[in-house]
């Protein structure tokens, strides 16, 4: 199916904007009860999971856009690495079992834009655009 190469760095912005917005809602849970509370998270927040939620909805808003992706990427992949070994890993040793599958999921598809970029729709790539035309 050669075809489908052509479509790979389209596919990949919508992997970098769902992944995105889906990281962004966990932030959005913590920090304004949106769309509800996060589950099992204390009220008021500990100053560590105050900071993983700025960095949800800050890095989550910078990779849904596309913009300065390999940094944001490589922060939330980080954020997502120390989750999981803070929170889950203590849990037992299957992420099945230890709730930390999504943390997993989020810290390798953050990591693999750090190395690929933001793909054919990112605001990285409208300015690499205009970089070059100058």
């Amino acid at each position: 199916m050669p075809n489908l190469e052509a479509w790979a760095p389209r596919v990949l912005s919508l992997l970098r904007i769902i992944a995105a917005l889906l990281f962004m809602e966990h932030g959005l849970m913590k920090l304004f009860h949106f769309p509800a509370p996060q589950p099992g998270a204390p009220d008021p927040l500990p100053m560590m999971l105050l900071a993983a939620a700025w960095i949800e909805v800050i890095g989550g808003g910078l990779l849904a856009l596309g913009l300065f992706t390999r940094l944001a990427a490589f922060v939330c992949s980080g954020q997502m690495a120390a989750a999981y070994f803070i929170a889950h890993a203590s849990q037992g040793f299957w992420p099945a079992l230890n709730g930390g599958e999504p943390a997993i999921l989020f810290c390798f598809v953050f990591f693999y834009l750090v190395f690929a970029g933001g793909g054919a729709w990112s605001l990285d790539a409208m300015r690499r655009g205009r970089r070059r035309r100058l």
